[in-house]
C-alpha cells in the first residue's frame, strides 16, 4: 500500500491511499485525481535522525572510513520539505543532492531490539539530505551543513516495508541526467539494526524519519535543477533548487 498525505482543491489536509497506476489518492470516502491535489511531506516529523557513511562507496568517494557504529546527526522539523517544492541553497555555498531510503516510524520506539525493530516502522519514502559541503567540511555538529531550512525534501509516498524489496534500487536524476545508482543490499548497517542504535540514545515518536545513507554519485546542484529522486518500491521525489541571494 502507498500513503499520500495531501491537501484538498478545498484546503483540506487529508491523508489517504494512493493508487500510482489510476494516479488517484482516496481519503474520507472520496477519489482524489492526483492532479488536483497539492502533495504534502509524507509525515510530520519532530526529527530526522540521518545516517552517514552507509555506503562505503560513498564514503570513498567522500575520502573519509567507513564508520565501526553508524554516524549519527539530526535535522529539524524545519529542514522537512515535500514533493514538487523549492529547495532553497544557502548563498555562497557549494550544495550537493544525497538520494535516500527514508524509514517513517509508526509507534514510539526506545531500547529496540534489532530481532523486533521493524515492528515500529509504519513504512519507506524517498528523501533527498540536500547537504551545504562548504560549511559541513569546516564544522564538527553539521547544523549549517545538513540542518538548513527546506534541505530535507520527503516523499511523495509512504510505502508499507513489504512493497520495498531487500535489494530495492536508489537512484537520482539532476535536468534528466542520471547522478546516483546503489541498493539498500549494500548498506554498511541495515535497517534493523540502525533502528537499534538510534533507539538506544534517542526516543522516537511516531512520524520521525530516519534517513539510512546514501549510495555513491554525490553532486553539485545549481539554481534551477531539477531533481528526481527515486527508491524501487517507493516512487519518486521531484524537487526544484533555487539559489538565494547574499544577505
Amino acid at each position: 500500500m502507498h500513503r499520500m498525505r495531501f491537501r484538498t482543491p478545498a484546503g483540506a489536509v487529508r491523508v489517504g491511499e494512493y493508487d500510482p497506476d489510476a494516479e488517484v489518492v482516496a481519503a474520507a470516502g472520496r477519489a482524489f485525481d492526483r492532479a488536483s491535489v497539492d502533495v504534502l511531506p509524507p509525515c510530520d516529523p519532530s526529527k530526522v535522525v540521518c545516517v552517514g557513511r552507509n555506503y562505503a562507496a560513498h564514503a570513498d568517494e567522500r575520502d573519509a572510513d567507513v564508520p565501526d557504529r553508524p554516524l549519527l546527526f539530526l535535522k529539524p522539523p524545519t529542514a522537512v520539505a515535500g514533493h514538487g517544492d523549492a529547495t532553497p541553497l544557502p548563498p555562497n555555498t557549494r550544495v550537493e543532492h544525497e538520494a535516500e531510503l527514508a524509514v517513517v516510524i509508526g509507534t514510539q520506539a526506545r531500547n529496540l531490539d534489532a530481532g523486533a525493530a521493524m515492528a515500529a516502522v509504519e513504512g519507506y519514502t524517498v528523501a533527498n539530505d540536500v547537504s551545504n559541503r562548504t560549511d559541513q567540511d569546516r564544522e564538527q555538529n553539521w547544523v549549517r551543513g545538513k540542518a538548513f531550512d527546506g534541505s530535507c525534501p520527503l516523499g511523495p509516498v509512504v510505502a508499507t516495508p513489504d512493497e520495498v524489496p531487500d535489494d530495492a534500487t536508489v537512484t537520482l536524476d539532476v535536468n534528466g541526467e542520471r547522478r546516483q545508482s546503489g541498493s539498500i543490499s549494500q548498506f554498511v548497517f541495515d535497517v534493523p539494526t540502525l533502528l537499534a542504535e538510534i533507539t538506544a540514545f534517542v526516543t522516537l515518536q511516531p512520524g520521525d524519519v530516519v534517513l539510512t545513507g546514501t549510495p555513491p554519485g554525490v553532486g553539485e546542484l545549481t539554481d534551477g535543477d531539477r531533481v528526481a529522486a527515486s527508491v524501487e518500491g517507493v516512487g519518486t521525489l521531484e524537487h526544484t533548487v533555487v539559489r538565494e541571494p547574499p544577505a
